[in-house]
């Protein structure tokens, strides 16, 4: 009996057609030991703890490229092969039918959050032609590419240079010209403070920042203290009748607490909130509120 083959066979039964990226075991039965699907790969993350014997030889006999890397609070590496066989350290993966570039040696992350993949499927379905939409903090833009596949005209906003030339080859990969979208490098504060002087709006707004970050003048920002200012920011760039979808993965913020701080920058709104995706099943990290003005 491989346990780990059994865990593979009952997500794949449970997954949507055309998908082939997805967490195969969420902290059990190996505590603080996370392994995701990523097409034919298999990337396991430790926690502060050590890969069991036991694991390392049922990652052998699933005969798949196996990755390994430390989700401990000092270290922030790209993955390492572990076994199996070597592979191209770039390639694809499927979600929902959505194709996405993954990559190994791009860094700590590897170009796409899987937890994030019931937030994407919901935004491609409530997006439409002639949607303006904005995707702050976009990282590889994979919002961006739900959307537009839906006819909106996005606008992805990230501080790196890298990330939105990623989110460039996501669109080609699925069909999009990019030049038919709108690309921003710098500051999401910075930029809709700007947006609002200048009377641009959007129909839709995507906020999933970092938890924490430092801008060039040193000032910290911080989840638990300052989301609902992001809020009340992107609320004075919102068309009438728009939506935001606020996330964060900051385990300090209760979703209570969450909740709160959403509200306090989006007063007279419609909340509502999302679970996390089925084979998401440990700790529940990601909160999810949908916004409608």
């Amino acid at each position: 009996m491989n346990l780990l083959q059994d865990k593979i066979t009952d997500r794949e039964s449970r997954l949507p057609a055309h998908t082939d990226a997805y967490r195969v075991a969420d902290g059990s039965p190996w505590p603080d030991i996370f392994i995701d699907a990523l097409a034919d790969r298999l990337l396991v993350s430790l926690r502060n703890t050590s890969l069991p014997r036991g694991l390392k030889e049922l990652l052998q006999q699933t005969e798949r490229p196996v990755y390994l890397k430390r989700l401990d609070n000092d270290i922030k590496e790209a993955p390492v092969h572990l076994c199996g066989p070597q592979a191209p350290l770039r390639f694809e993966i499927k979600e929902n039918g959505v194709r996405y570039i993954m990559d190994m040696a791009a860094g700590y992350s590897q170009g796409i959050f899987l937890d994030q993949r019931d937030n994407r499927a919901k935004v491609r379905r409530l997006c439409h032609k002639g949607m303006r939409v904005l995707n702050t903090f976009s990282y590889t833009g994979a919002f961006s590419v739900c959307a537009a596949l839906a006819g909106a005209t996005t606008t992805t906003l990230d501080l790196a240079q890298p990330c939105l030339t990623w989110c460039k080859e996501n669109m080609e990969l699925n069909g999009i010209d990019p030049s038919e979208h709108f690309f921003c490098k710098g500051d999401t504060l910075h930029w809709l403070d700007r947006f609002a002087r200048q009377g641009r709006t959007f129909d839709a707004i995507i906020l999933d920042p970092p938890t924490f970050s430092r801008d060039e003048k040193g000032k910290i920002w911080r989840v638990e203290k300052d989301y609902g200012k992001l809020v009340a920011k992107a609320m004075a760039c919102l068309a009438p009748r728009g939506w935001i979808l606020c996330t964060t993965n900051c385990r300090k913020v209760s979703t209570a607490d969450f909740r709160k701080l959403v509200a306090s920058g989006a007063p007279d709104t419609q909340l509502t909130t999302s679970p996390m995706t089925f084979d998401f099943d440990g700790e529940q990290y990601l909160k999810t509120i949908w916004v409608q003005k």
